[in-house]
């Protein structure tokens, strides 16, 4: 029985970037503070980023696409906006990962620019043509911007609790 037990926490444990992005994505998670208009970022594409690049078996790809609909569903987006702006995130961390020998902080960082700025794009340019939504580039800047700065932060974070639950490294 304490097998059991132990079995299904560490399952649980394994499991809670992907609980986060999809509590992050049913919540309507926004970074917006009254303080600061400017501040906001995409925890989203940082989870799918890390993840991908580090550990592919907790977020499929499945997954990642079910989060971007519930996501498009929340906030009001045609259907599959999310998903294929998290697709590509997904797409560029799976080439990253692929590609790279060692998996360094800085070679994720720099490569994250890649990511976040065609993710963006792509959704960005979505909305723009498919809908009568207008968006405001100032503001896809300073959300691209603060999500780029903020990786090293939430990499750190990500990093430690990989040890502190133990898994395996994909380097």
């Amino acid at each position: 029985m304490a097998i059991n037990v132990k079995v299904i926490k560490e399952g649980l444990l394994r499991l809670a970037p992907l609980i986060l992005l999809i509590y992050i994505c049913i919540s309507e998670f926004h970074t917006q503070f009254y303080y600061w208009k400017i501040f906001s970022f995409n925890l989203q594409f940082i989870i799918l980023y890390y993840w991908i690049l580090r550990d592919p078996s907790i977020l499929g790809y499945g997954f990642v696409f079910l989060c971007g609909i519930i996501n498009d569903v929340i906030l009001s987006l045609p259907l599959g906006t999310s998903s294929l702006s998290y697709l590509f995130v997904s797409l560029v961390a799976a080439y990253v990962r692929n590609a790279t020998v060692r998996s360094t902080l800085f070679t994720d960082w720099f490569t994250f620019i890649i990511a976040i700025l065609g993710g963006n794009m792509l959704t960005y340019f979505l909305i723009q043509n498919f809908t009568e939504m207008r968006t405001e580039y100032v503001s896809v800047f300073y959300d691209s911007m603060f999500t780029f700065i903020l990786y090293p932060f939430f990499w750190g974070i990500f990093e430690l609790y990989k040890r502190f639950i133990g898994l395996r490294i994909y380097d």
